[in-house]
């Protein structure tokens, strides 16, 4: 999920929000006191890209497809029939 403007994008608090650059083109929003991965952006970007688990319940969120399929462990069995790409 994609906050296209800083507006978008709604926090409860941010006390222990703190961010990092990850790579000379990514940085990363973090909590602080637990280290939970909440958001990255393209650096410079106007998206921040949100990790769904963040999120509080109803979601309305619905998978559309599989992502980097060739990659999972073997102990995943995907057969819910959504579309499996085995590259991103």
């Amino acid at each position: 999920m994609a906050a296209c403007r800083s507006e978008d994008l709604r926090l409860q608090a941010s006390s222990t929000l703190s961010w990092y650059r990850s790579s000379d083109d990514v940085e990363r929003g973090f909590c602080s006191r637990c280290g939970g991965n909440l958001f990255w952006k393209a650096a410079p970007g106007i998206q921040t890209f949100v990790a769904a688990g963040t999120l509080d319940r109803p979601t309305g969120l619905r998978l559309a497809k599989h992502i980097f399929v060739g990659s999972k462990s073997d102990f995943y069995d995907l057969t819910d029939g959504l579309p499996q790409e085995q590259d991103g």
